[in-house]
């Protein structure tokens, strides 16, 4: 290969100079062939020079470095062969001090192995000496092409953590003029001049006014939104140089061909959607390389072969839509890596093998569809630590075995679809425990049991092939038909809006609004805006079984009965919106499976209870709206599950605790409209889901803390009627709902 050298005459003597200053003696090498008039021997490219004293490179390997002018123009340059500008994202360090001999590993492969990145153009300012260093060629892109990719730098040793993807070929330098290159290509490969909008590509326009590219103030593009817009063809790899890219639709397109591996070179993407096309191939696993991507939207395509377990390896990854593509093989256990993983869509594939039970690590997961593949093995038990979780979806593949009873943890699922498999045995009684739980897929498994009435009312007859051939559980307990009896005579029954079979010789469970489990035993009562009036009678404390407990709306006064808190399985209680009036009972304290506790906007008074900092499976809290006084317990900072802590519109006072800050899961905290003084405690910008603060009307002084400014979720504030002072963390002005917040009149801080 021909070295380019921009100064001919004099470059023996100048290259030797340099190479006396502490140039590498690759550059004696490059000298001598230029005195011998020879061309260096193709044993591969030679290595750059090391940067002389201050000269930068910049921002580090593969960052952009802006060349200036060099000090002298020089006054011929000999003929060179074209310059590729490619070269691989080196795994050590950039800067080789020595090429006295081919590499073991270049000697191998024909020296088609780069082994530096070039040098940079030296600036005026950084410039040491008089002279200006040789520019060196590169290799030309072919070479690059065939050449096997250098090792990575393996991840941390965790379990099941996969090796990085192999680096990419990329562009040293990119430019507007690069980026124009790159759409130029898109635009040419997926038929542009059929797009539905290409309003100025092509044009001398700024790609900033191209129709569905948003640019930079530097022009340079950061957003491409191109979905729906009939796009055919295939992806060019060229679009891997847009290197400030980070939005990309292509979704809902007639897209060919496979998944180029260049858009792992997309270092600041974090949405990528290429859903609904007719793409094949393999998902490539240099994906895993785009460590800032939050949404990976592959669904609706004709991808195959497996799921690359280095995808799990993107640890911001809040999305991944893979549903309905052909995809094969196990799911692989290092998704369960994922910890920020919100929603995972698998359904509609041809996966195999067991559900890992590594998904049960994915705390914050809202939704898991794996129906429709072809998966066997048992459902692993691990899925009910999903406290988060509201849509379950099993459906349609080969499971076995029993229906795990800790799925009866799910407390906010919604959707529990677990149709067309091989499962067996009865359906557990903690399934009577999901009081979120709308619908409910059971059939055309090999149950056996009874149905309970809870689920039985629950159950959507309206799909046909799910129907489940289970008698219902219709035995009664002579003691909760006392219970229920008792609460009938003492809030006026026989003016109850519905009371339907109520003291009558049927089943309880055929009561209005009474559900019971497969042994008779009522677990559901739900009264809520009925017409009950009078007191709560404390017989109910008998009702062992019950596990929700809803009395809202109503007009029940006196006092709470502390017999509820005999109810060990309660998980739900709602007296809220009542007139209802005394203190809380502490013996709330003992519901060891309360999830949700109801209790605003009564006339309750006295102090907060500390032993409610006992119920651990705490989910929500709201007490607002009544005239309870005194401190807020510390104690309540230890409710690791709490997502909702609503204290307002009471009398309490004291300084917030900043123990509130442990609550690493709330997203909803509400202390406005009592007498709360002192500083806000800096501990709270520890909360790091929390989207709604709701502070205003206390007797809080001090300035913001800054600790704040980690709340990032934040999008409902309210500060105003107190005595607050400073300004707003900076980070805050583009975040939060300004027409929803109240700011108390602080700026936000520059």
């Amino acid at each position: 290969m021909r070295h380019r050298i921009r100064d001919a005459r004099g470059s023996c003597s100048r290259a030797i100079n340099h190479s006396i200053a502490g140039l590498a003696l690759a550059l004696l090498l490059l000298a001598l062939a230029a005195c011998g008039g020879s061309a260096a021997p193709e044993e591969g490219p030679v290595a750059a020079p090391a940067p002389e004293a201050g000269v930068e490179f910049g921002a580090g390997v593969g960052a952009d470095v802006e060349a200036g002018p060099s000090p002298a123009e020089p006054p011929a340059q000999l003929p060179v062969e074209p310059v590729s500008l490619f070269t691989p994202v080196p795994t050590a360090s950039p800067v080789l001090a020595t090429a006295a001999a081919p590499t073991p590993e270049r000697a191998a492969t024909n020296g088609a192995v780069p082994t530096a990145v070039p040098a940079p153009e030296v600036t005026p300012e950084s410039a040491v000496g008089p002279e200006p260093a040789p520019t060196v060629a590169v290799a030309p892109a072919a070479a690059l092409a065939s050449a096997p990719p250098s090792a990575p730098t393996p991840a941390p040793a965790i379990e099941h953590r996969p090796p990085a993807a192999t680096p990419l070929p990329r562009l040293t330098h990119t430019s507007a003029e690069t980026d124009r290159e790159a759409l130029v290509a898109l635009y040419n490969a997926t038929g542009g001049e059929d797009w539905l909008d290409n309003a100025n590509w092509l044009s001398a326009e700024p790609m900033g006014d191209w129709a569905r590219v948003e640019a930079d103030e530097n022009g340079r593009v950061i957003r491409l939104f191109l979905d729906e817009n009939r796009l055919s063809g295939e992806i060019p790899p060229q679009l891997g140089n847009l290197e400030r890219l980070t939005y990309l639709d292509l979704s809902d397109n007639q897209l060919t061909g496979g998944i180029p591996p260049e858009l792992s070179n997309l270092d600041r993407l974090t949405d990528l959607s290429l859903s609904a096309n007719r793409l094949t191939g393999e998902i490539p696993p240099e994906l895993s390389r785009l460590d800032r991507l939050d949404h990976l939207f592959l669904g609706g395509n004709q991808l195959s072969g497996g799921i690359p377990p280095q995808l799990g390896n993107l640890d911001g990854l809040v999305t991944m839509r893979l549903e309905d593509n052909r995809l094969s093989g196990e799911i692989p256990p290092e998704l369960g890596n994922l910890r920020n993983m919100r929603r995972l869509y698998l359904q509609r594939n041809q996966l195999t093998g067991e559900i890992p039970a590594e998904l049960g690590n994915l705390e914050g997961l809202t939704v898991l569809s794996l129906a429709a593949n072809e998966l066997t093995g048992e459902i692993p038990p691990e899925l009910g630590r999903l406290a988060r979780l509201k849509i379950l979806l099993l459906s349609g593949n080969r499971l076995s075995g029993e229906i795990p009873p800790e799925l009866g943890n799910l407390y906010r699922v919604a959707r529990l679809f677990l149709s067309t498999n091989q499962l067996s045995g009865e359906v557990p009684l903690a399934l009577d425990n999901l009081p979120s739980l709308v619908y409910l897929r059971l059939g055309r498994n090999q149950l056996e049991g009874c149905l309970s009435d809870n689920l039985r009312q629950i159950f959507d007859e309206q799909f046909f092939e799910d129907s489940v051939d289970l008698p219902n559980c219709d035995s009664s307990h002579p003691g909760d038909r006392e219970a229920l009896t008792a609460l009938y005579n003492a809030t006026g029954g026989e003016n109850w809006d519905s009371n339907d079979n109520w003291l009558s010789d049927k089943p309880i469970g055929e009561w209005a609004q009474v559900a019971t489990n497969k042994s008779g035993r009522v677990v559901r009562l739900d009264l809520c805006n009925n017409g009950l009036s009078g007191e709560i009678p404390p017989e109910l404390g008998n009702l062992d079984s019950l596990w929700r407990l809803n009395l809202c709306s109503n007009r029940l006064s006196g006092e709470i009965p502390p017999q509820l808190g005999n109810l060990d399985n309660l998980a739900w209680l709602d007296l809220s919106a009542n007139q209802l009036s005394g203190s809380i009972p502490p013996e709330l304290g003992n519901l060891a499976s309360m999830g949700w506790l109801f209790l605003a906007e009564n006339q309750l008074s006295g102090e907060i209870p500390t032993e409610l900092g006992n119920l651990d499976r705490l989910v929500r809290l709201s007490l607002k709206d009544n005239q309870l006084s005194g401190e807020i317990p510390p104690e309540l900072g230890s409710l690791d599950n709490l997502v909702e802590l609503a204290l307002g519109g009471n009398r309490l006072s004291g300084e917030i605790p900043p123990e509130l800050g442990n609550l690493q899961s709330l997203g909803w905290l509400s202390l406005t409209g009592n007498g709360l003084s002192g500083e806000i405690p800096p501990e709270l910008g520890n909360l790091s889901w929390l989207g709604v603060l709701l502070l205003s009307d206390n007797q809080l002084n001090g300035e913001i803390p800054p600790e704040l400014g980690n709340l990032d979720r934040l999008g409902v504030l309210l500060l105003s009627g107190n005595r607050l002072s400073g300004c707003l963390p900076g980070g805050w002005a583009g975040q939060l709902d300004l027409e929803s917040s109240d700011l108390g009149g602080l700026p936000f801080c520059p």
